[in-house]
């Protein structure tokens, strides 16, 4: 009897502990993320006008906005989708289509890729990581900056002329701090201008052609970048430097009949660059400047050829605070001296400009940005030669952010 008693015992504790066993399992079961629950999304549209106070319809900036101008119109600058997660631990991933495009056949709104990437962590803190796809080159600390976060509405030339939409297909290697990673994302979610987070340091390969463009002559890119934003007291300061180096190949589609080329179209393409950014809290200031060579049109030979350029620009902004809302009132000059290998006949640029400039944010959501320009610009090619175009105008942008 008590043999039975103890078996019987022994069986209710052990369906016991079973059933307690598969609670659990179905518990976590029941809590693992769904598909869903992995990624997020959000984005940005900006609606421009350009053309209020405008003194010159002949002025044009082809890399920055096709809207300045002769037959200018309300234009929609970008229309910005992001699809991004932590999938896992270590895997990172990252989506941004783009739906206001211009496309070949002088219609506008197109669909085109942005970013198309993934992180993969090479440690429990992802303080070492591998970016592989199409993405922003760490070189430039405005480049790298979202538009959604810019204050003056183009880049500036000096800097933005080496890459075409700031992005090419690559693989790079990024480290940063787990301090300094935070540090980067506080910047950006607080609305410092902060340019995101592309490591303390980086070092990757990418194909040099520029972004949604296929690979012209099997030669990679090399680039690498240094910085370290730094806390002084209530004060962020970040220095960087920057370099890369490549052999351009200006295709036969971007270069005019009867322009004079090298055999194998190739060019030696290679600059380098220092940034210094006070973040405005309240005073900012963001200065770059970079020296290099490129392909350049020469007028005088009608050819392309390789030749100096240099560059930069200096930011200066206020960022105050009145209830709720924001204004950053800013005023940047920039300047550019060097050929555009990307644009026709890698146009030569002698860009001297100043912007005057309010960006006004009543709610998180919205923000107004105006804009006054003041402009000289000789871009000459084959067919624009001795081309000097000078003027002011009025600029209007309103951006939605969800």
């Amino acid at each position: 009897m008590k043999i039975s008693k103890t078996l019987i015992a022994i069986h209710l504790l052990f369906l016991l502990v079973t059933s307690t066993s598969f609670a659990q399992q179905t518990d976590t079961v029941a809590k693992a993320p769904k598909w869903y629950d992995t990624f997020s999304i959000r984005g940005y549209a900006q609606l421009r006008y350009n053309r209020l106070l405008e003194t010159n319809p002949e002025l044009k900036n082809e890399q920055g906005d096709k809207s300045w101008g002769d037959n200018g119109g309300l234009f929609l600058r970008r229309i910005r989708l992001v699809f991004y997660g932590q999938i896992s631990k270590r895997v990172y991933f990252y989506l941004q289509p783009d739906f206001a495009t211009a496309g070949s056949s002088g219609n506008l709104n197109f669909g085109q890729l942005r970013d198309a990437y993934f992180d993969l962590g090479l440690d429990d803190k992802n303080e070492f990581r591998i970016r592989l796809g199409q993405s922003k080159i760490p070189y430039g600390f405005e480049n790298m900056q979202s538009s959604q976060n810019r204050l003056p509405m183009d880049r500036a030339d000096g800097t933005n002329s080496a890459f075409v939409n700031e992005r090419d297909l690559g693989a790079f290697f990024y480290w940063a701090p787990k301090k300094i990673r935070a540090r980067f994302d506080m910047l950006v979610k607080q609305g410092l201008k902060g340019s995101g987070d592309y490591g303390v340091f980086a070092f990757g390969l990418f194909n040099g052609q520029t972004a949604n463009k296929p690979e012209a002559n099997n030669q990679q890119h090399w680039v690498t970048r240094f910085t370290y934003p730094i806390a002084i007291g209530k004060q962020i300061v970040e220095a960087s430097i920057q370099g890369y180096t490549g052999a351009y190949n200006v295709t036969e589609s971007q270069t005019s009949k009867g322009v004079k080329v090298k055999a194998d179209r190739n060019y030696l393409d290679q600059r380098v660059a220092a940034s210094f950014i006070l973040y405005p809290q309240p005073f900012g200031i963001q200065a770059e400047y970079n020296v290099g060579k490129g392909p350049t049109y020469n007028k005088a030979t009608d050819s392309i050829e390789v030749k100096n350029l240099n560059g930069g620009y200096v930011t200066l902004s206020y960022l105050t605070k009145i209830k709720k809302q924001v204004l950053i009132p800013f005023a940047r000059a920039h300047y550019y001296n060097g050929g555009k290998k990307h644009e026709l006949d890698a146009r030569a640029y002698d860009v001297k400009e100043l912007e005057i400039g309010l960006e006004w944010q009543p709610v998180k959501q919205f923000e107004l940005v105006c804009q006054y320009t003041m402009s000289s610009r000789r871009f000459e090619d084959h067919e624009l030669q001795d081309n000097l175009q000078k003027g002011n105008l009025l600029r209007l942008q309103a951006q939605v952010n969800f």
